[in-house]
């Protein structure tokens, strides 16, 4: 695995979910195959499925909110209904592997945010992009917001 900071500009349209943290690993896949019947609405998209999430805060940050969408490659004039538009300019910390390897992905960044010395961005999302694979599997790329 490889660990490095990028600087990313996100352009999504997506659908507003929120619940307890503990249950967005069935949640956020829901509202991701709901948000799909209706891909055919965004124009100029990309392709690429997103999700943004609050990051959560402490041990006592026990809900958050989160968008499911896809990637635009402008900023949209019609919006459709039920949708939102958010853009994100943010300084990431960034790793990559299987979908299935989620947690010791978000584990490695953790680790070498800290290992390199930078602090989380509490207040960005964290950001997430979705990539099919030729054998079925699925890869995730995970931007973890820092200060510089």
């Amino acid at each position: 695995m490889e660990c490095r900071k990028v600087n990313e500009i996100f352009r999504v349209v997506g659908i507003k979910g929120s619940g307890v943290y503990a249950n967005l690993d069935t949640e956020v896949p829901k509202l991701a195959r709901e948000f799909l019947t209706r891909l055919d609405e965004v124009e100029n998209h990309s392709g690429t499925e997103i999700a943004l999430f609050e990051p959560k805060r402490d041990a006592k940050h026990l809900e958050g909110h989160y968008y499911v969408g896809i990637i635009v490659n402008e900023p949209l004039k019609n919006i459709p209904v039920g949708m939102d538009y958010i853009e994100t300019a943010q300084t990431y910390l960034t790793t990559k592997g299987k979908i299935i390897n989620i947690d010791n992905l978000y584990r490695y960044l953790s680790k070498g945010a800290y290992d390199k010395g930078y602090k989380r961005n509490l207040e960005s999302y964290i950001v997430e992009t979705y990539h099919p694979m030729d054998n079925g599997d699925e890869e995730v790329v995970i931007y973890l917001p820092i200060h510089l």
